[in-house]
């Protein structure tokens, strides 16, 4: 494996750490939304696949996404592993075609379906299987559009720190030094 550009770790490095930042208040927003109202907390759950999708789209390199989420992670140290899962389903369509290509609909692919899973995962805390089929759909419509429109969102930023020119000093790759011997 090529060692990995500088300017590269230090891209991902900032959005990873502005991504913390924005979870750190939308943790603290999705809190204070279920102890109040309950499931509709899960109408911000997008934020969290927002700087795993930023750094995919924006650098186009494998695992960009577990970085970032990574790095988000530490920011928010207690939900480390949060940031973590929400960025491996945002990484996940790229994955699976072993990063050959890197299309839009594979983004809102991976929002769909962390979007259709994640009120079945946390079922139990929202109490899903209590409620009643209509409060189930609309639970399961809001995390839905919840993700895609994080996910939106997620390539919107990109796309314009790419028409800025981030991507281009991002993506350089690592020149090799000769060294003596080699």
């Amino acid at each position: 494996m090529s060692r990995l550009a500088t300017s590269y770790l230090l891209t991902c490095a900032a959005i990873g750490v502005a991504g913390g930042v924005l979870l750190w208040g939308a943790t603290s927003l999705s809190t204070l939304l279920f102890a109040i109202v309950g499931p509709i907390s899960a109408g911000i759950a997008g934020i969290w696949l927002l700087p795993a999708v930023v750094a995919l789209r924006l650098l186009e390199r494998p695992l960009a996404g577990i970085l970032v989420g990574l790095i988000s992670g530490l920011v928010v140290f207690p939900y480390l592993f949060t940031n973590l899962w929400w960025a491996f389903f945002a990484e996940l369509p790229f994955l699976i075609v072993l990063y050959r290509f890197w299309k839009t609909w594979q983004y809102f692919a991976g929002a769909a379906f962390v979007g259709l899973i994640y009120p079945v995962l946390a079922a139990v805390s929202f109490n899903l299987w209590e409620m009643a089929l209509p409060a189930q759909i609309g639970l399961f419509a809001l995390t839905l559009a919840s993700c895609l429109g994080g996910t939106w969102l997620g390539i919107i930023i990109a796309d314009r720190l790419k028409a800025a020119g981030v991507a281009k000093l991002a993506r350089r790759r690592p020149k090799t030094v000769a060294t003596p011997g080699s």
